[in-house]
């Protein structure tokens, strides 16, 4: 039977003992690869057996786990990436997976689920647990509270006359106001409304 070669990198010494005891057991599972820091995972990456896989904490002493994915991809470019993390923030989860972390996992999952993920990974999938999956789909959700803040009376205005078709500087005109002060106006309203364009704004419901 073919074992997974696995690393964990993971500065809490409880936490790297309870995984590395735990997957061990496990008959096609051989951990054959710990660090405390990225620094030293680095290091020793170029001498040790190949790997398959690494589960990676993000929050690291020097290097964060997360900087440390490139240098990771570098080395061993199919070498899978599972981030392991106590951290939520959706702004990590992302970035993480743009920088080719393949499933993103809470430290707060339990082992055997754990072990699950370690397979579902090596079989070609990926993983998320429930808390982290949110965190993604949250990050990508529209950010209602921009889009429903109102345009104030002055932004109406302008968006108005680019319905009607005036150039910048007949808006500035109109309104006795400087050209700076209508792109100002107008990059707000298009970011109040969430589009990116005239056109998009002649498609919107505004002064009908």
């Amino acid at each position: 039977m073919n074992q997974i070669q696995l690393a964990i990198v993971e500065d809490e010494p409880l936490v790297l003992d309870t995984l590395e005891t735990f997957l061990n057991k496990q008959a096609d599972i051989k951990v054959a690869l710990t660090a405390t820091s990225m620094e030293i995972f680095l290091k020793n990456l170029k001498e040790e057996v190949p790997l398959d896989m690494v589960l990676l904490d993000i929050n690291l002493p020097g290097m964060s786990g997360l900087e440390g994915i490139r240098y990771i991809k570098d080395q061993r470019p199919g070498m899978d990436i599972l981030i392991l993390t106590s951290s939520d923030d959706s702004g990590k989860v992302f970035n993480a997976l743009c920088a080719g972390a393949v499933s993103y996992i809470s430290k707060r999952t339990d082992l055997p689920t754990i072990r699950e993920a370690v397979f579902t990974v090596h079989g070609g999938g990926a993983y998320m647990s429930p808390a982290i999956a949110r965190q993604v789909m949250d990050y990508f959700a529209p950010k209602k509270a921009i889009a429903d803040e109102p345009l104030t009376p002055r932004q109406m205005q302008i968006a108005q006359a680019l319905i009607d078709g005036l150039s910048y500087k007949l808006i500035a005109d109109r309104l006795n106001i400087s050209m700076e002060t209508v792109r100002d106006h107008i990059k707000k309203i298009y970011k109040k409304l969430q589009i990116n364009s005239k056109a998009e704004l002649l498609k919107t419901q505004i002064g009908r």
